[in-house]
């Protein structure tokens, strides 16, 4: 892989896992996922270098998940590997997604950051939290406190809570610190209906409330979705394309726009704004949590 002086830009601190999804009665496909680790991956895929911070099991279902890292080109060294058995998600249902999640005890929840390499936060720009990972202790307390310390080192913090239903009326605080700390939230119309009281323009004034210098992106599937930033606030809707899916869609969105940021830093906010929603577009052509090129991303922004 890289030398040990040579860190990625970039890590997402995220779940990483394996959905086991039915089909029909009794067939199951294993499948590796997690949201943290789409985004890690998006972002690697558009040429950013990226790692997947988390710990892994030693079982069949981890291996699959350290030989698909390693294919997306994530910096190894930020997996940990743990005696503990896997985090999974059980997709019941597809149409609407039904799931549970098996993790007792499991791998996920023994990630150390003191592990990590040292000098890793020196060249970091940009870290994303997220998910059920900020649901699960001890590990949520863990990512909390990383979210603090690299942000007091002038590392970028963007945040994606991705609502599933374990968060529960319990997560409401770590909601709120999550998005105290965030430089960039990331929200869809779903995470809002289930977060928040009221309809989405009280949503969105709370969740702004929390946090007025954050920059904050709502996406609405096909419909047009809103960035806020400072004052001002910018619409688009993304490119129509032929939707074979839309798992991972916005986690490729997320990952496309802090690639725009790294990458294109003197864009204006509407050109940031229409590169995630292209990455998010070339995503949903896909079946899976598809990760999209740049190639991808740039021929649906030539129209």
């Amino acid at each position: 892989m890289t030398s040990s002086a040579n860190f990625p830009h970039f890590v997402s601190a995220g779940d990483i896992l394996t959905d086991m999804v039915r089909h029909g009665a009794a067939q199951w496909t294993s499948v590796p996922g997690g949201a943290g680790w789409n985004v890690a991956r998006a972002v690697a895929r558009l040429g950013v270098p990226s790692a997947a911070v988390g710990a892994l099991g030693q079982d069949c279902f981890s291996e699959v998940l350290w030989r698909e890292s390693e294919a997306a080109g994530l910096d190894m060294r930020f997996l940990q590997r743990v005696d503990r058995p896997p985090l999974l998600a059980i997709v019941h249902e597809t149409q609407p997604p039904s799931y549970f999640f098996i993790g007792e005890n499991s791998a996920d929840l023994a990630f150390d950051p003191a592990a990590l390499p040292a000098g890793w936060e020196a060249p970091l720009q940009w870290a994303h939290f997220g998910c059920i990972s900020l649901v699960r202790e001890p590990l949520a307390g863990t990512l909390i406190a990383l979210a603090a310390s690299l942000r007091e080192r002038g590392v970028k913090i963007s945040f994606d809570p991705n609502y599933r239903n374990l968060m529960t009326a319990a997560y409401r605080p770590t909601l709120e610190k999550m998005v105290k700390l965030a430089d960039l939230v990331k929200v869809s119309d779903e995470d809002l209906r289930h977060l928040f009281a009221g309809g989405e323009a009280e949503a969105i004034a709370e969740l702004r409330a929390l946090n007025p210098a954050a920059t904050l992106l709502v996406t609405r599937g096909s419909d047009a979705a809103t960035l806020y930033a400072g004052d001002a606030t910018f619409e688009a809707r993304p490119p129509r394309v032929e939707v074979a899916d839309t798992v991972g869609a916005g986690d490729a969105s997320i990952g496309g726009l802090l690639v725009s940021l790294m990458t294109e830093p003197q864009r204006a906010w509407p050109e940031h704004l229409a590169f995630a929603l292209a990455s998010g577009a070339a995503a949903c052509r896909h079946t899976g949590a598809h990760a999209p090129t740049l190639e991808e991303v740039n021929a649906l922004l030539a129209g």
